[in-house]
């Protein structure tokens, strides 16, 4: 891959291509929300979900909004209105982020672009001050999300809210790590007082 990788926060005009991904990789499964819901997800959270461009072309995206541990969206309904009373997730304080959705396009996969995205979402998980990232592994991924340090929690998920075989998973969000400043081998440079 040689146009470049970068990912960005979700704009307005990135829907369509978001809803045609998210339509491609969901209905066969019978998950596929439709723009609605998923507009009203990425509402909740707009700071929490992106896209990733290969050079001009949207390649995927991700949404991602703050739910308690254990809970995740109700795919029969859009957060908040218009049905409904508001859905209270933005009053939800930094401690969980919901990955509700990752799509990359089939053509890209298997380039890392998902790796982007994920690398994406932990920093932005550890600014807020969440202590762990969640998600609901659908379509057999749970493979592929245990090899990304996501760590099973079944029973959570009842068998119709994600179709058969949802698995509810977490995983802490690593700290950065500090590193030490290893010891030059050369001299300081002199500094101006030095030199004058």
């Amino acid at each position: 891959m040689t146009d470049p990788v970068r990912v960005r926060p979700l704009a307005d005009g990135d829907w369509d291509a978001v809803v045609t991904l998210e339509r491609d990789a969901y209905t066969g499964l019978g998950l596929s929300e439709g723009r609605a819901a998923l507009q009203s997800r990425a509402a909740v959270s707009p700071d929490t979900c992106f896209v990733v461009d290969v050079g001009a072309r949207t390649a995927g995206y991700m949404l991602a909004l703050p739910y308690p541990p254990h809970r995740y969206p109700d795919l029969a309904r859009p957060e908040g209105p218009p049905e409904g009373p508001p859905a209270e997730t933005s009053a939800f304080p930094p401690g969980n982020l919901h990955l509700h959705d990752i799509v990359v396009a089939p053509g890209l996969r298997r380039r890392g672009l998902a790796r982007h995205l994920l690398h994406h979402l932990t920093g932005t998980a550890r600014a807020r001050g969440d202590q762990r990232i969640s998600l609901v592994a659908v379509g057999g991924t749970e493979p592929f999300w245990s090899a990304r340090g996501f760590v099973p929690e079944p029973g959570v998920v009842p068998g119709d809210a994600y179709g058969g075989g949802a698995v509810y998973m977490s995983k802490p969000v690593a700290a950065v790590r500090q590193t030490r400043a290893r010891p030059s081998l050369s001299p300081p440079a002199p500094t101006l007082r030095e030199v004058s």
